[in-house]
């Protein structure tokens, strides 16, 4: 591969767990221009392509077919305790935020998200 083209890849990697298509494309588009973006559909997949391409932060839903996010959180968290694992969920309540804490999971985004929020809380974790 040509240097030049090497260099201008994204260097971090952006696991996204999402089963909405529309959720997820929203996410990429955000994203896609700073992160190399890796798409689970579940949380058993999320497990799956966190050990496959050992990502630098996981956006993880938490309704999802298979496995539910905070379940995919806390096997993930079993293997590593750093990775920022951020919840971007419709849920909005401050019972599924103190669930989600309880998880492992760093941080915790509202659906729809918001792109400049989504940006700032992914540099907070990924300097």
């Amino acid at each position: 591969m040509d240097s030049h083209v090497a260099s201008t890849l994204p260097s971090k990697k952006i696991l996204v767990a999402e089963d909405n298509e529309s959720n997820f494309l929203l996410i990429m588009t955000i994203l896609k221009k700073e992160y190399q973006i890796i798409h689970a559909h579940d949380g058993l997949e999320a497990i799956q392509n966190y050990q496959q391409f050992a990502p630098d932060a996981i956006l993880m839903d938490i309704k999802m077919p298979n496995m539910d996010g905070l379940t995919a959180t806390q096997e993930i968290r079993k293997l590593d305790t750093s990775i920022p694992i951020i919840v971007v969920s419709a849920f909005a309540f401050d019972s599924d935020k103190q669930e989600a804490a309880e998880a492992g999971c760093t941080d915790y985004l509202t659906k729809p998200v918001e792109p400049y929020l989504l940006k700032e809380t992914l540099k907070k974790y990924l300097p």
